[in-house]
């Protein structure tokens, strides 16, 4: 069953990207990330334009978030304050994200920019998060216990002014950072297409020093804002959201997310940091191979454009 999509302007297996939407879903559920960062390369690959699928990801990834922060919530395993600090540097992150793709666009290196960032940001955080899963399952399995952690939090980080309480995560930090956080990953988000959840989860793990339990409702809560205003931004700006695509991925990774956030429970945090790193590099290798093996078509006649 083949629909068309009008922004994209070719026709797709509709059933096809519905079941790619739940897969990608249950991933995000599974892990506290957005999942654009895997959907995106995949509707590239099945040919959809790289603005359009970048641009039409953010509505997905906001879906398939929000059903997970509903599972998560009931758990009490979102810190809504801590969320809402990541969410409005955000805010700030996708405005500036979506006119800097605009420029990109008008350059005609939109293509070009989004696979070098999959290959940056995906390989350097996927071979940093396998690295550091590995060992903790090594030393599981050979009985020898984790390397104490550093109890004294930097002084550069937590000396900072601007302190606020954050309750349900034992915190007392300076806003300052989750602020600055929020916009980076805002900026990725108008970008890439992505959440940012696979910067964010080992940020606040490692640099806020969020308890492990928290970290992935608050995460998925702070995506959802940033990913739904960079939907309608690009909507407005670019032009290049196409609803009949994100439709169809919504459909699928709502269902996909519930089923994600009940099976994290199954799996230890550092198991699910491995596979999480593995897929993470994965994508991120073959999205950057592109920059080097040969097209199909090297020329590509364009129309209407001026002789």
């Amino acid at each position: 069953m083949d629909i068309y999509l009008p922004i994209a302007e070719i026709a797709v297996n509709a059933p096809l990207i519905v079941a790619l939407g739940a897969l990608v879903g249950f991933i995000s559920g599974l892990f506290g990330i957005g999942g654009g960062f895997l959907m995106t390369p995949l509707l590239v690959f099945f040919g959809i334009p790289a603005p359009v699928a970048v641009s039409s990801m953010a509505l997905h990834v906001a879906g398939s978030s929000m059903s997970s922060v509903m599972a998560y919530s009931r758990r009490r395993a979102v810190d809504w304050r801590m969320g809402g600090v990541l969410a409005t540097g955000g805010v700030v992150g996708a405005i500036a994200g979506v006119e800097i793709f605009r420029l990109l666009r008008l350059l005609g290196q939109a293509d070009l920019i989004v696979a070098l960032a999959y290959l940056v940001f995906l390989g350097v955080i996927g071979g940093l998060m396998l690295w550091e899963s590995l060992g903790q399952i090594l030393r599981r399995h050979r009985g020898l216990p984790n390397p104490p952690q550093r109890a004294r939090r930097p002084i550069w980080l937590y000396g900072l002014p601007l302190k606020v309480r954050f309750p349900r995560s034992r915190l007392y930090i300076s806003v300052i950072p989750p602020l600055a956080l929020g916009v980076f990953v805002g900026v990725l988000s108008a970008i890439m297409g992505v959440g940012g959840g696979f910067i964010l989860v080992p940020a606040m793990i490692y640099i806020l020093r969020m308890p492990a339990g928290m970290v992935v409702g608050t995460s998925l809560f702070q995506i959802i804002i940033t990913t739904a205003l960079t939907g309608v931004l690009q909507a407005g700006r670019n032009q290049t959201v196409d609803v009949v695509l994100a439709t169809l991925l919504l459909v699928g990774g709502v269902i996909g997310a519930q089923l994600g956030a009940r099976a994290s429970s199954r799996f230890r945090a550092e198991e699910l940091r491995a596979i999480l790193a593995l897929i993470v590099l994965l994508v991120g290798l073959r999205m950057g191979l592109g920059l080097f093996l040969t097209p199909e078509e090297p020329f590509v006649l364009m129309t209407g454009m001026a002789g």
